[in-house]
């Protein structure tokens, strides 16, 4: 009896160690500040033609009435200043494909277009006629009010589009989320966490934004005790583990920042 006792204990106190995270380990992370959701967003990214870029953002602009009246959310706009090659990125909030794809909400849509003498095929081929390469990718984000509140007063974006290693992408998201709660413990914006449903190759994609360049710069100001505790917190080894810790689970990884032309009014 004693000797089962015995062996009970040690089974338990090997289970104890097996089940607690090693200090300096990378997991488990603490929860999340925002899960990613499943509202669906539209990413178009774009490259203009050649000195196209300034009439692609006022084709843009004057569509954003006729979107409206189709009864769609206004896009996000954001245009490229640093980063990857691209010109454009407008994410347009869809809410699902049964909805936006909906016989009325085409309706609707086609009818708006039309009465502004612009029907969608034309507005189409003006499209094509400025630019030199674009992708599409649908992806799931996070409610629509979340997005609205996260984007609203800001005047700089930054884009992180990553494609995980196989078998990594849902480590991958974690990760991301970990890095929120670091930001967060640090005092800097969270990012917006998108999770890739079909189209481009990109698996995820986060968006945070700032008021400034100024704003974005203020990191650089935060004590180095403070960025250490707020790794930890998130999970990770140390504050220089962050960026090495999300590259064992890429195989791609691109930034972009640059001023917003249009944000959430609403």
């Amino acid at each position: 009896m004693t000797r089962q006792r015995t062996v009970m204990a040690t089974a338990i106190g090997l289970a104890a160690i097996l089940l607690t995270p090693l200090q300096g380990s990378q997991g488990p992370s603490p929860a999340p500040l925002q899960d990613t959701g499943s509202y669906l967003y539209r990413f178009v990214i774009i490259q203009a033609a050649p000195g196209r870029l300034l009439d692609l953002i006022d084709m843009y602009k004057n569509r954003l009435a006729v979107i409206q009246a189709g009864g769609d959310e206004l896009p996000f706009i954001a245009r490229h200043a640093q980063g990857d090659h691209w010109d454009l990125c407008l994410i347009y909030p869809s809410g699902s494909f049964t909805e936006y794809y909906s016989a009325e909400r085409v309706a609707k849509r086609e009818a708006a277009a039309k009465a502004s003498g612009v029907p969608n095929a034309e507005f189409a081929q003006r499209f094509y006629s400025m630019v030199a390469w674009h992708e599409d990718l649908y992806a799931e984000g996070p409610p629509l009010q979340v997005f609205r509140d996260h984007v609203r007063g800001a005047g700089l974006a930054h884009f992180e589009m990553l494609l995980a290693l196989p078998g990594k992408r849902d480590d991958l998201v974690k990760e991301r989320q970990m890095e929120n709660v670091f930001n967060h413990e640090r005092g800097r914006p969270h990012t917006l966490i998108f999770v890739h449903d079909q189209g481009a190759a990109w698996d995820v994609i986060t968006l945070d934004v700032f008021r400034d360049w100024r704003h974005y710069a203020e990191q650089e100001s935060i004590p180095a005790d403070v960025t250490a505790a707020a790794a930890k917190k998130a999970g990770f080894a140390s504050a220089d583990a962050v960026g090495p810790f999300m590259r064992t689970l890429i195989s791609s990884h691109r930034d972009t920042l640059g001023p917003i032309v249009v944000a959430s009014q609403k």
